[in-house]
């Protein structure tokens, strides 16, 4: 399979042809996809339709792989796995998925619109689901949004301490892609649970 099959790109993906950085990605999903027999099958129908690689805090870099909605599903199932082995191959850059999901704008009284917009092209669900994408498997258990006295917002999310030791080293990742992917600002915690 050729990296040009790997790559599909969905209705709000950058047009042209595919960056260096997709390649390498679509590249080694095809390396996964024949050397690793486990993944063979779940792996060999998956596309992406984007990569983008962002700066983390403390010089680390992180890789955004946008993939099609309609084969979230299907990548959830290999999530872990396949995360674990593509961070061992971008050596120090951490790896997460993200549906390519799409927006439409609030209608006005002077736009033509023939149907009602639904709730899932508006941009608070778009920014809900992207959030519950970073942190998937993780579930989310909390949200505060703290608002300062000079307006500015911060949202607090609150993940479940069941993947603390999991999760822990990647939460600066998850707030610079977040606030890349969305320009809003968040911070990522896990309430410790009290010991009896």
């Amino acid at each position: 399979m050729s990296v040009t099959h790997k790559i599909q790109r969905t209705a709000n993906a950058p047009a042209g042809p595919p960056s260096d950085l997709e390649t390498k990605v679509a590249q080694s999903l095809i390396e996964l996809e024949s050397n690793v027999p486990d993944l063979k099958n779940e792996l060999r129908p998956l596309q992406i339709s984007a990569a983008k690689e962002i700066d983390v805090k403390g010089g680390k870099k992180a890789i955004v792989i946008f993939v099609p909605v309609p084969q979230l599903k299907q990548y959830r199932k290999v999530h872990s796995r396949l995360t674990r082995e593509l961070e061992k191959k971008f050596a120090d850059k951490h790896v997460v998925f993200v549906a390519q999901r799409r927006t439409l704008a609030k209608p006005t009284k002077t736009s033509r619109v023939k149907q009602k917009r639904p709730r899932s092209r508006t941009l608070t669900d778009v920014h809900d689901k992207i959030l519950e994408d970073l942190v998937y498997p993780t579930d989310i258990v909390g949200k505060r949004t703290r608002i300062g006295v000079d307006g500015s917002k911060l949202l607090r999310v609150l993940l479940d301490s069941k993947d603390a030791n999991s999760l822990e080293y990647k939460l600066d990742s998850f707030a610079s892609v977040y606030r890349r992917l969305t320009g809003k600002e968040v911070t990522f915690e896990i309430p410790v649970q009290p010991t009896e």
